[in-house]
């Protein structure tokens, strides 16, 4: 059962509702600057966190906009939390939207269930909980959306759901991937780019992310978004959800599963294997990619094919980067509602 904190609606909290519709009204006449700016995040304005019991874990999430609008799931990435899309929710709810952003296994409030539940964090167990999500709350179906880690969750949930997915966006496009494919090494300034993942492989690695996360994790934003000028009040609101008992255990499986070094869940083999496979992705799509953007990510020409449904990509211009609902969020907004119109 879903447990669910109180909301105060505080007069800066009514005024900044009151200017997400003027500027929902904005982005969606194509009116608004993509680029958002530290001193316009709403802060504590987000909403409050709320928790339910959805598959193996007991999930943190917020949820904004009426129950009976269509909803809304937005997934974040590594090292990031749900205020990547602090700004991009009140948006959408004022487009008429339902919107749920949950932390990620491993993240803010999110937690086990049971401390004898293995802290797994393969590609499928991720879009696993995002379906669980939509059953705890009782979505039949969502536009499901995100970046990095959230994007592939997104990206997976599309090929294996389809029925319950109404359209999809994602950042740096078709994101799935297999322990086959990532067995090929890749050209040297390619590998480059994969450092922490090798040092993930490592104990030393481990040990020292644990031991420096914050520090860590600030280093990934600054080198993923070279020209966003985040201030250090932006960066510790999403730090604190590093603040997690399984944050270290999960970030270090991911990567490690990516490489064949660890194992994952046999219950996901069957689904693995179909994930393997590189399934084409048949509903509605948009994808988008930041001009500045410093993580690895492919070419939009590598994965076109991949999406077979509507589909559209889009190149954000002015200098944005990896973490793209943060730095773009009217582009970001904009995309969810021009894919929910895709979808008819």
């Amino acid at each position: 059962m879903s447990q669910r904190l109180p909301e105060a609606i505080t007069p800066d909290r009514r005024s900044f509702v009151h200017g997400a519709a003027a500027m929902a009204a904005a982005l969606m006449a194509g009116g608004l600057p993509v680029r958002a700016s530290a001193a316009s995040s709403p802060g504590s304005s987000f909403g409050p966190i709320r928790q339910v019991d959805a598959g193996a874990l007991n999930i943190g999430y917020v949820e904004l906009g009426p129950k009976s609008a269509p909803a809304v799931l937005l997934f974040h990435g590594w090292p990031y939390d749900i205020h990547a899309f602090a700004e991009v929710a009140p948006l959408l709810v004022a487009a008429g939207y339902r919107v749920i952003v949950p932390h990620l296994r491993g993240f803010g409030s999110t937690v086990f269930r049971s401390a004898q539940t293995a802290r797994n964090a393969q590609q499928a167990a991720l879009a696993a909980d995002g379906l669980a999500l939509m059953d705890a709350l009782g979505i039949r179906q969502a536009i499901v959306a995100g970046f990095d880690w959230g994007a592939r969750t997104a990206d997976i949930m599309a090929v294996l759901w389809p029925e319950r997915c109404k359209a999809l966006v994602s950042v740096s496009g078709y994101l799935i991937g297999s322990q086959a494919a990532n067995a090929r090494p890749l050209p040297p300034q390619a590998e480059l780019q994969w450092w922490y993942q090798y040092y993930f492989a490592t104990e030393r690695g481990k040990a020292g992310y644990a031991a420096n996360t914050k520090a860590f994790n600030r280093l990934i934003w600054e080198l993923a978004s070279p020209q966003w000028k985040f201030d250090a009040e932006t960066y510790d609101r999403s730090a604190g959800s590093f603040v997690n008992p399984d944050h270290v255990a999960i970030v270090i499986h991911n990567y490690r599963w990516r490489l064949g070094l660890a194992e994952g869940d046999p219950q996901y083999d069957a689904v693995e294997a179909r994930l393997a496979a590189a399934p084409h992705v048949t509903i509605p799509a948009i994808t988008m990619e930041g001009d500045a953007n410093g993580a690895p990510h492919p070419d939009p020409a590598q994965y076109r094919a991949k999406f077979t449904g509507p589909y559209e990509h889009r190149l954000i211009a002015g200098g944005i980067g990896h973490n793209l609902p943060q730095e773009a969020p009217s582009a970001f907004a904009k995309a969810v509602v021009d894919a929910g119109r895709l979808a008819g």
